[in-house]
C-alpha cells in the first residue's frame, strides 16, 4: 500500500494510533486525486484464447508486418491517430510556477481527462525530467511515433516558443502549445462577440495586453492576424516598443508587428483611451487606469485566482467584462478550444495546426453564442455540448482548405 500523505498543517489531528490523518480526511481534492484521475481501458474483448490470439500473438504479428510494409497503416490499426501526448517540464504550472515534473502530474492528468471529456480525444500525460530546449525537443521527437499530436503544456517562456517552433519543423503531426494558442483562440472568440455586441468591427479597436509571456505574445499575434486596429503589449518594464534596448528576441519580433501608434511609457499610459484590456500577467491594474479607457470598453482580466481588475471595478467602466474564473460570467477557458482543435486536426490527420485553423476555431466558438449574445454572454460555457463539435468541424474544414489534411 502506498504511504499516506501527512497533513503538513501545524494543527493536524491524529488518529487513535497517534498518527497524522491523511489529507484525504479533510480535503476533498486529495480524496478525488488518490490513485490518479485516469486509467487505460481496453477497447476489445479478452474473454478466451481466441480473443487473446487476435489481440496479441499470433494475430498481432500480421498487423505489425503490414505496418512495417506500409507505415501509414499505423493510423488505421493502432490508436496513434487519435491520441495526444500532453508534454510538460513542470516549469510554469498554472499559477504555481516552476514546481517540477512530479508535482505537475495532477495538472497533466487533468488536461488529459479534459481532452477526453470535451473532445473525445485520448491523451497521455508525459512529465519530462529535463528543461533544456535541446533535451525537450529531442525527447519529444523520439516519443512522437506513438502519438497523433503533441500538446505542450506549462513550459515557461521564452523557451516554449523555440521548443514549439523546432518541434513543428521536425514533426509531421500537430504540435500545439495550449498556453499560447488555446488562450488566444478563446480570447479572440470573446472579443469578436464583444465587438458584435457593440456594433463595431475588430479593426476599429485598440487593445492593450498586460503580459508579454506565452499567452500575451500569442494573443497579440492572433489579434493582428484577425485584423485588430492596433495592439500594444506591456511587460514589467512598460510598453514594448522598437526603441527599447532591453528586449528579448521574441519581444523584438513582437515590437515589429504591434504598437503601430508608437506608444511609450507604462501599462497605465497605454490604457488611456484604449478600447480593450487583456490581462494575462497577474498584478493589479489601478482603477483610475481602467476609468481612463474609452467609453464602451472591454476588460478581459484573466489572471487566476485574482483578476488584474476585479469584475466589480471593471463593471463600473466597461461594457463587457470577462475573467479566467468560473464563478463570474464570460470565463475565458482554454477547454473551449484545445479539445475541438485537436479533434478536428486528428480527424483529418493534419500534419500541423495552421493560423487559419486557429482562426476558424475562434470563429466557430464565437458563433455558438448566436442570437443569445449579451454583455454577460459573449463566450459559451465549457459545458455547452455544441462547442466541441462546432470547433472540430471548423478546424477540420480549415485543414482541408489549407492543404494540411491527409484524409
Amino acid at each position: 500500500m502506498a504511504a499516506e500523505i501527512v497533513n503538513p498543517r501545524s494543527d493536524s489531528t491524529t488518529d487513535q494510533d497517534g498518527g497524522a490523518e491523511p489529507l484525504d480526511s479533510f480535503d476533498p481534492a486529495f480524496a478525488l486525486h488518490r490513485g490518479g484521475k485516469m486509467a487505460v481501458q481496453a477497447t476489445v474483448p479478452l474473454r478466451d484464447k481466441d480473443d487473446l490470439s487476435l489481440a496479441y500473438t499470433p494475430g498481432v504479428a500480421r498487423v505489425c508486418t503490414a505496418i512495417a510494409e506500409q507505415p501509414e497503416l499505423v493510423n488505421d490499426y493502432t490508436w496513434k491517430s487519435s491520441v495526444v501526448a500532453v508534454v510538460t517540464d513542470g516549469t510554469a504550472v498554472l499559477g504555481l510556477g516552476d514546481i517540477g515534473p512530479e508535482a505537475s502530474l495532477p495538472v497533466m492528468e487533468g488536461k488529459a481527462i479534459l481532452f477526453k471529456q470535451f473532445g473525445g480525444v485520448d491523451a497521455v500525460p508525459i512529465a519530462l525530467d529535463c528543461t533544456g530546449v535541446d533535451e525537450i525537443v529531442e525527447t519529444v521527437v523520439r516519443l512522437a511515433p506513438s502519438f497523433g499530436g503533441v500538446n505542450l503544456e506549462d513550459i515557461s517562456a521564452p523557451r516554449c516558443f523555440e521548443i514549439e517552433r523546432r518541434l513543428q519543423e521536425r514533426l509531421d503531426i500537430p504540435v500545439f502549445h495550449d498556453d499560447q494558442h488555446g488562450t488566444a483562440v478563446v480570447t479572440l472568440a470573446a472579443l469578436r462577440n464583444a465587438a458584435r455586441l457593440s456594433r463595431r468591427e475588430i479593426g476599429q479597436l485598440r487593445a492593450v495586453i498586460s503580459g508579454a509571456g506565452a499567452a500575451g505574445v500569442a494573443i497579440a499575434k492572433m489579434l493582428v492576424e484577425a485584423g485588430i486596429g492596433d495592439v500594444a503589449l506591456a511587460d514589467r518594464k512598460g510598453i514594448i516598443s522598437a526603441d527599447r534596448d532591453d528586449l528579448t528576441e521574441v519581444k523584438r519580433q513582437v515590437a515589429g508587428f504591434t504598437n503601430k501608434a508608437g506608444l511609450k511609457g507604462t501599462l497605465e499610459d497605454a490604457l488611456a483611451g484604449a478600447d480593450v484590456f487583456i490581462g494575462v500577467s497577474g498584478g493589479t491594474v489601478p482603477e483610475q487606469a481602467v476609468a481612463s479607457m474609452a467609453e464602451g470598453s472591454f476588460v478581459f482580466a484573466m489572471a487566476n485566482p485574482n483578476p488584474e481588475v476585479h469584475p466589480d471595478v471593471a463593471h463600473k467602466y466597461a461594457a463587457v467584462v470577462a475573467t479566467g474564473r468560473s464563478d463570474f460570467p464570460n470565463q475565458i477557458n482554454n477547454v473551449l478550444a484545445f479539445p475541438g482543435i485537436f479533434a478536428g486536426a486528428l480527424q483529418v490527420r493534419a500534419s500541423r495546426i495552421t493560423e487559419g485553423m486557429k482562426i476558424a476555431a475562434a470563429e466557430a466558438l464565437a458563433a455558438v453564442v448566436g442570437d443569445d449574445l449579451a454583455a454577460d454572454y459573449v463566450i459559451p460555457s465549457p459545458f455547452d455540448e455544441r462547442v466541441a463539435p462546432a470547433v472540430t468541424a471548423a478546424v477540420a474544414a480549415a485543414a482541408r482548405a489549407e492543404g494540411v489534411a491527409r484524409r
